[in-house]
């Protein structure tokens, strides 16, 4: 079971896709969000939350106070599932983009004050680099990606445009934090 851990929805169960996708376990998005709030990066933020599944990462910023939030799933039957746990929750300034992470970052608006990052695990490393690259100009300044992934994957390939500085390992999950660089 996935549910919203904390905020105006918290408690509340999403539905997850039957297949296809991996959802963010509870404990690693309280210690995430944890860390982001200690940041000041959640409450009235601006969020893209790219292969977001279940839409359990934008949803989490949304009911923590995150103002807008995008969640981007390409698989029809996730986006739907996102759809839906949309309108359960009833969250405002929550939209869904029925769309490949690779194809929306090359117009993705912004800037963003929040990028919630967390691709299959079987996104190769180049593919991930690309997203990353086509975000470069719609982080804000003060903005944070984070980039959640397997123990077993190598860090991200940064753009010159985003600086790592934080990475957080949660038994088999590692959450890279990167801001724009300087």
């Amino acid at each position: 079971m996935t549910r919203i851990v904390a905020g105006r929805a918290g408690g509340r169960t999403l539905q997850v896709p039957r297949r296809g996708t991996r959802p963010t376990s509870e404990r690693v998005r309280e210690a995430l969000f944890s860390r982001l709030e200690h940041l000041g990066v959640v409450d009235g933020a601006r969020v893209l939350d790219l292969y977001a599944g279940s839409g359990a990462l934008g949803l989490e910023a949304a009911s923590r106070g995150a103002v807008s939030v995008v969640l981007v799933e390409a698989a029809r039957e996730a986006a739907d599932v996102c759809r839906c746990n949309v309108g359960a929750l009833g969250l405002t300034g929550v939209s869904v983009a029925a769309e490949r992470a690779e194809r929306f970052v090359e117009h993705p608006g912004g800037p963003f004050d929040l990028v919630l990052i967390d691709p299959p695990y079987d996104v190769a490393e180049p593919a991930l680099a690309d997203v990353l690259a086509g975000l470069a100009g719609a982080v804000a300044a003060d903005g944070v990606v984070v980039v959640e992934r397997s123990s077993r994957s190598p860090e991200p390939t940064w753009p010159d445009a985003l600086a790592r500085f934080d990475r957080r390992a949660y038994g088999e999950t590692v959450v890279w934090f990167a801001e724009p660089a300087v």
